[in-house]
């Protein structure tokens, strides 16, 4: 896969996440993919992206940094959102926040397999004062 061609892959791939397009997520997704080290496979997968839009029904993937080089991804993702309840052990019940996430990623016959992920708690904390 080119680097183009890794980079358009990847941006479907958010589209899908934003329109909660679960019947097509198999379409970036490995079978047996992981998250941080986690096997969780395809169904896990979208079980863990079904709970985060859950807690957070604003929830929309916005690329602000994109590297392609093949077969890896690195990405900055910004969230302005407003979890329910907790998230990340926080109490933000409704609050906006606005927070990244970096995330690397391995592809493997043209499909995520391997994700690794961390999100900026801190900057989260900053803003609840």
């Amino acid at each position: 896969m080119s680097n183009v061609d890794l980079e358009a892959t990847y941006r479907d791939y958010i589209t899908c996440l934003n329109r909660q397009d679960w019947t097509n997520l198999g379409q970036f997704v490995h079978e047996d993919v992981h998250h941080n080290g986690k096997p969780l496979g395809l169904d896990g997968y979208r079980a863990m992206l079904e709970v985060d839009y859950e807690q957070i029904p604003d929830l929309h993937f916005n690329i602000e940094l994109l590297i392609a080089d093949p077969p890896h991804i690195a990405c900055r993702l910004r969230f302005d959102v407003a979890p329910k309840g907790n998230f990340l052990g926080l109490p933000i019940n409704g609050q906006n926040v606005t927070f990244c996430e970096n995330v690397f990623y391995l592809f493997h016959d043209q499909k995520i397999r391997e994700v690794w992920s961390v999100i900026d708690k801190t900057a989260i904390e900053a803003q609840l004062g």
